[in-house]
């Protein structure tokens, strides 16, 4: 009776289920039988195997399949079985790995929670338990290094990022551009979903490391080298690209006036963090590191946890009309704390930029002055916040 509702419920939100595979033929009969006991709705996609893969692919004629004549990688697979279950008008694919470690008995946890879930617009992730025993270290390691990226690059803590078990919505991918072919995808697919709004969320699933049958083709020196690759392109594309278009669709959406009070003043925060993040902003905005503050606020920002968009704007005292003071006054400041006095005026210092031949000067200046500027705005900040909270809870109160 159970399964009858299952499959019924796969038919009514169109699933399918995509199988990609290459030269698992020890487990990839298991893998399929499991699944037809759930739902004869399955694409297979034979990523090039040179094993029995294509003879055990020949016993099942009543299911999709998609065969390679060479391997060209999960991504790939994963991409090309999503156009396909597209064209067969399927609205989700529950992907499964076809190397035993997933139990197709999983299937109708990830249909239930779409079936219930108020935003239909989801990404479920197999959350596997890492700590038990029979899984690799390397698997383990690469989980939470994922982990860390995907949640800084979206905001979104997740257990497990690196699980291949996945419910996918169709309708919002196809609509994506994705660029890797390996094993990589799989990052990719759910750090470009979030930035699009999809709900990514984590699900208990089971997991077997059977390490007599399990073939992994995952190689740990190219495969991570890919995805560090991978990573650094989606931090550079979060903090020039993403961050910027969300703080202007709030802008545009809510207006100048409004986006001012309910995100710049008025946000969730508390004064210490809206002060803290106003004074992250200025230090950077004041130090050296010219050509990298947007980069360096966004990730502290974020890592700290602190107001991403007080922290961005005060870090943009370094605007081109103010260097050449900002030069200056770092350059004054550092002299006056080595105590020493290289006779040039301000204009001989911007104009020649004979501020360069005093490095140490410069440096020192820099950071102190910057210290200084975040230290002062920041308690003036912490000030007016706590007024302009207090003046907030007595309007509504009263």
């Amino acid at each position: 009776m159970q399964n009858t509702l299952i499959q019924q419920k796969i038919i009514d939100l169109n699933v399918c289920v995509l199988i990609p595979t290459y030269n698992n033929e020890r487990t990839l009969k298991r893998v399929i039988d499991g699944v037809l006991e759930i739902t004869n709705h399955v694409i297979v996609v034979n990523d090039g195997a040179t094993d029995s893969t294509p003879q055990i692919l020949k016993t099942y004629p009543n299911i999709q399949q998609l065969h390679f004549p060479k391997n060209q990688g999960k991504g790939i697979a994963l991409r090309e079985g999503f156009k396909k279950a597209v064209e067969f008008g399927y609205q989700y694919a529950i992907t499964i790995d076809s190397d035993g470690q997933h139990f197709p008995s999983d299937i109708p946890n990830f249909v239930q929670a779409l079936d219930t879930a108020k935003d239909k617009d989801l990404l479920l992730i197999g959350s596997r338990n890492m700590d038990q025993e029979g899984v690799p270290g390397k698997s383990s390691f690469g989980n939470k290094f994922s982990n860390f990226w995907f949640w800084f690059e979206t905001g979104i803590k997740l257990q497990d990022t690196q699980s291949g078990f996945r419910l996918y919505p169709l309708n919002t991918l196809k609509n994506i551009k994705f660029y890797t072919t390996k094993f990589e995808f799989e990052i990719e697919v759910i750090v470009k979903a979030a930035w699009r709004g999809v709900t990514v969320q984590n699900m208990p699933i089971q997991v077997l490391y059977d390490e007599n049958e399990r073939v992994s083709h995952f190689r740990p020196f190219k495969d991570f080298t890919r995805i560090s690759i991978l990573n650094t392109w989606l931090v550079l594309v979060m903090i020039f690209y993403i961050k910027p278009r969300d703080l202007y669709r709030r802008l545009k959406r809510k207006g100048i006036k409004r986006f001012f009070i309910e995100d710049f003043l008025g946000s969730g925060d508390s004064a210490r963090k809206k002060a803290l993040s106003i004074a992250l902003g200025v230090f950077i905005g004041l130090s050296p590191f010219w050509g990298f503050h947007t980069v360096i606020v966004i990730f502290l920002a974020i890592f700290l946890r602190l107001n991403k968009a007080i922290a961005f704007a005060f870090s943009n005292v370094s605007l081109p009309p103010f260097i050449p003071f900002i030069l200056f006054a770092s350059f004054e400041f550092g002299q006056y704390i080595l105590n020493v006095d290289y006779g040039y005026s301000k204009q001989e210092l911007v104009e020649n930029f004979e501020v360069l031949n005093h490095l140490k000067a410069y440096i020192i200046g820099s950071f102190s002055l910057a210290i200084v500027c975040a230290t002062v705005l920041g308690i003036c900040g912490y000030v007016f916040f706590l007024i302009f909270d207090r003046k907030n809870v007595v309007l509504k109160n009263g």
